[in-house]
């Protein structure tokens, strides 16, 4: 072999070993996420992203159980009123920074100060923080809190570098700095968020990629299609409509686990000039359009049977579903009557904004359809998510069809969104009465007495009906058939650890 060839094999060698160390895994999403701060973002999408990118200071098993991770150890205190932790040691946010008791005073005190934050109510309970140790820190509350531990298993356990959120303040999104198994790289808006491997992550022998890229590809017809080309490697949220089509390919894998949220309808009752509307001041309109809605029918167009109809915040599979109150039964003259009676016999109009998602628009394509048998005209206006979502904030809407993708302890699906001033409480509903079951269920960890407060605050909801629930999901994961290691979770989350794709 002469020199020049030589030369040549070893560049060409140099490159398909480079190209084998750079492997990236390439994740579909439904919608682009939002806000890349844990302390202000509140999109579904965010949080997949934030799965690879921020580490918390719990975790969960597939079972919903909590484990250890930036925290080693916890210990509550005999009266509840406070929680001790042990930190791991040895971990560095992407900065360099290190991870220790005060970056965790920190971060809490972030998220309960920040002007921006929408973790204030997840931690309302929280007094205060006490350093005991560089890798030791007590969390002290104001009350008993059965909830916390699942809140530092979500956004409000994710752990940031303070020294880069102190000096970005509420521009920290545009280039977060975390502590998980990649660190951001670039964004471009409604294109992908590109993540590159963290080589000082505590945790980096179980992470197999060199980068992650998330695309946001809105329409589930184009995902499944970039999936079965090569183009991407996992898809999040295959359309029940694409299952059996999914299923019949045999370089696709299909995974899927029970969704612990829900979807429906969320109404502007006072949320700014716009709740001041017939839907927002009559809680009769809200019940007729209930009742109108088949929830069944529901499931078997739009998801042909892959979901559960649903009619409150937890799944019928819950132990915090409510089996008193089950599914109702589709009620037309029952939805004319109420109407009747509110005045609009002669039918009435209402504006529900919905995300220009495939999935999202067929649902209020069918309720549409339904509502108008009761003479309920419902006007569809479809927007990009993170624009419904900025205008569902603000108080710029009437309607607005939303789900949440569901916590592990039910106070996830319900406190926020109920309690008088909550940070997802976009309808600015208050009911003295729903406030105090929903705080007093916070207090004890007796799962029968918490059960028993949500029951009671599920039967005023159920006349007031901010929300108006539809169905719960399957979250299913379409993969290409050569990934390896992907273990599916009831959070939907896509955690990174052991997967793998061997090389072609």
């Amino acid at each position: 072999m002469t020199l020049s060839r030589m030369t040549l094999a070893a560049a060409l060698l140099g490159a398909t070993t480079l190209g084998a160390q750079a492997q990236d895994l390439r994740i579909a999403l439904q919608s682009d996420a939002d806000v890349l701060d844990p302390d202000q973002s509140r999109t579904f999408v965010g949080r997949i992203v934030y799965a690879s990118l921020c580490d918390k200071l719990v975790d969960i098993t597939p079972d919903l159980q909590i484990i250890p991770q930036l925290a080693t150890d916890w210990d509550w205190s005999d009266d509840n009123t406070s929680i001790t932790f042990t930190l791991r040691e040895g971990v560095t946010f992407h900065d360099g920074t290190p991870f220790n008791a005060d970056a965790v005073a920190r971060n809490i005190e972030r998220s309960q100060t920040l002007e921006e934050s929408r973790r204030k109510s997840e931690l309302t309970s929280v007094a205060g923080t006490e350093v005991l140790g560089d890798y030791e820190i007590r969390i002290d509350l104001s009350t008993p809190d059965a909830t916390l531990l699942a809140q530092l298993a979500d956004r409000s356990g994710m752990m940031m570098s303070p020294d880069a959120f102190d000096a970005a303040g509420a521009d920290f999104g545009l280039a977060p700095v975390c502590s998980g198994p990649f660190a951001f790289e670039e964004r471009i808006a409604q294109d992908r968020i590109t993540l590159t491997k963290y080589d000082g992550y505590w945790n980096a022998d179980a992470i197999n990629f060199d980068s992650v890229t998330f695309l946001p590809i809105p329409d589930t017809t184009v995902r499944l299609a970039n999936l079965r080309s090569g183009d991407i490697d996992i898809l999040e949220r295959l359309a029940a409509t694409d299952l059996e089509q999914a299923r019949n390919d045999d370089n696709i894998a299909i995974e899927s686990a029970v969704s612990l949220g829900y979807q429906g309808l969320t109404f502007n009752l006072e949320n700014g000039d716009r709740g001041d509307n017939p839907w927002g001041n009559d809680p009769r309109l809200r019940r007729a359009l209930s009742l109108a809605i088949g929830r069944d029918i529901i499931n078997q167009v739009v998801f042909n049977d892959a979901f559960a109809a649903g009619n409150q915040p937890f799944p019928p599979n819950s132990p915090w579903y409510d089996t008193e109150r089950p599914v109702p039964e589709r009620d037309v003259e029952g939805a004319r009557a109420l109407l009747a009676e509110a005045g609009h016999v002669d039918g009435i109009t209402l504006e529900v904004q919905v995300p220009n998602t495939t999935v999202p628009l067929q649902l209020m394509q069918v309720v549409q359809s339904m509502a108008s048998e009761a003479g309920i005209n419902i006007e569809i206006t479809s927007k990009e998510f993170a624009t419904l979502l900025d205008d569902q904030s603000a108080g710029d809407f009437t309607a607005s069809q939303i789900g949440w993708s569901g916590r592990v302890d039910p106070d996830g699906n319900i406190h926020q969104f109920m309690i008088t001033g909550g940070g997802l409480n976009d309808a600015g509903y208050s009911n003295p009465e729903v406030d105090q079951l929903l705080n007093d269920a916070r207090t004890t960890t007796d799962q029968a007495e918490r059960k028993a407060m949500y029951d009671q605050a599920l039967d005023i909801l159920s006349v007031d009906q901010p929300i108006v629930y539809l169905y719960h999901q399957n979250w299913i994961w379409a993969l290409d058939a050569s990934i390896e290691g992907f273990t599916p979770y009831p959070d939907g989350m896509i955690r990174l650890e052991g997967v793998t794709k061997p090389e072609e």
